[in-house]
């Protein structure tokens, strides 16, 4: 495998390009599809095949600012993405992201910034996979109990946004693509709450930015995603700056990944169009347990074990977005042969004397 194998300079080692494809892929896909950058995955993969971690977290970010681009293109063409939105959020993210990194230097001097970082880590990702579970099983017991009523209500899941928007503190602003109404202290506030956990536990902070957009904002789940991916944009294009004037960024890595993620991304985006939203919720769920589990594994430094579980669950996730797509494509087209064969049948009738 010799032949697959490139001098990465700044990291100063040889490095399989297939693997940094099968890395770039898996999570172009997911990144797509949940509306997040992937650091959950590529962070632990590169580590554990080799990379220092300051090497690897460098790398992550320059890779996900130019996968995140392509994602968000995507998303805007099927207009899932709500730009005023996302720069109101960013607003409050910059905030919070200089916030949650003089927390993280306050635990460094502690000496206890390596163990609070990665239980934090665990209770939010535990938190989040639970509230959107919740809200799946809710949903689905309510539309089971509500099948075929007509006067029922259309979801029976969490609406937390609903009374956040009852706040009419101005100034009142109208975002068209996500088709609320609020103040915007509210996407302001909660931009800056996620930049907090995301610089705290060193992520893009997507796996909270989504569900706080759906929960907290009440963007319908596919312009969620969408926005969230123009918020990751921007966040992993300043980390990876950040990184690449300390030389913790490999330029080169991150350019094959992005091979890989420019196809992936494209799947993911896709797939969206052919699955409901709250079949997303639910696979977006699994995914951030999964997440729990390797940092808990982590914690308990069993460091292969955790980045073994989450390269496998990766490409697991990969594999059952793509059947999704594949599945909707396949009844789209028999969709479309049917309607045209009625077409066919009643221009025939017409034409009968």
């Amino acid at each position: 495998m010799d032949l697959f194998n490139v001098y990465l300079p700044i990291a100063g080692l040889h490095f399989n390009v297939l693997i940094l494809l099968l890395i770039g892929f898996t999570v172009g896909v997911c990144g797509g599809f949940f509306g997040i950058g992937g650091a959950w995955i590529v962070t632990p993969a590169l580590n554990i095949f080799g990379f220092p971690m300051p090497y690897a977290i460098g790398t992550d970010l320059a890779h996900i600012g130019g996968k995140s681009i392509v994602s968000t293109i995507r998303h805007g063409r099927f207009g899932n993405v709500d730009v005023k939105l996302g720069v109101s959020m960013i607003l409050g993210t910059t905030l919070g992201m200089e916030l949650g990194a003089r927390l993280v230097m306050l635990l460094e001097r502690m000496g206890v910034a390596g163990p609070v970082i990665r239980k934090i880590y665990i209770v939010f990702l535990g938190a989040i996979g639970t509230l959107v579970l919740y809200d799946y099983i809710k949903h689905t017991l309510a539309q089971r109990r509500h099948a075929g009523d007509a006067a029922a209500p259309k979801s029976g899941g969490i609406n937390i946004a609903a009374r956040l928007h009852r706040i009419r503190i101005p100034p009142m602003i109208h975002f068209e693509v996500a088709g609320i109404t609020c103040s915007l202290w509210l996407p302001m506030i909660v931009g800056c709450f996620t930049g907090i956990v995301a610089s705290v536990l060193g992520v893009g902070g997507g796996f909270i930015r989504m569900p706080a957009l759906v929960y907290l904002i009440g963007c319908p789940t596919a312009v969620a995603v969408g926005t969230d991916l123009f918020e990751v944009m921007v966040t992993g294009a300043y980390g990876a700056f950040t990184y690449g004037v300390e030389g913790r960024g490999e330029i080169i890595a991150a350019m094959w990944m992005r091979g890989g993620a420019a196809i992936g991304a494209q799947i993911g985006t896709v797939a969206v169009k052919y699955v409901r939203g709250y079949s997303i919720r639910l696979l977006f769920s699994a995914t951030i347990y999964l997440a729990c589990i390797s940092v808990l594994l982590k914690q308990l430094k069993l460091d292969r074990a955790a980045a073994v579980l989450i390269m496998i669950a990766a490409v697991a996730i990969t594999g059952v977005i793509v059947m999704w797509l594949v599945r909707g494509m396949a009844r789209e087209i028999a969709q479309r042969r049917e309607a045209r064969g009625l077409n066919t049948a009643a221009s025939s009738r017409r034409g009968e004397p």
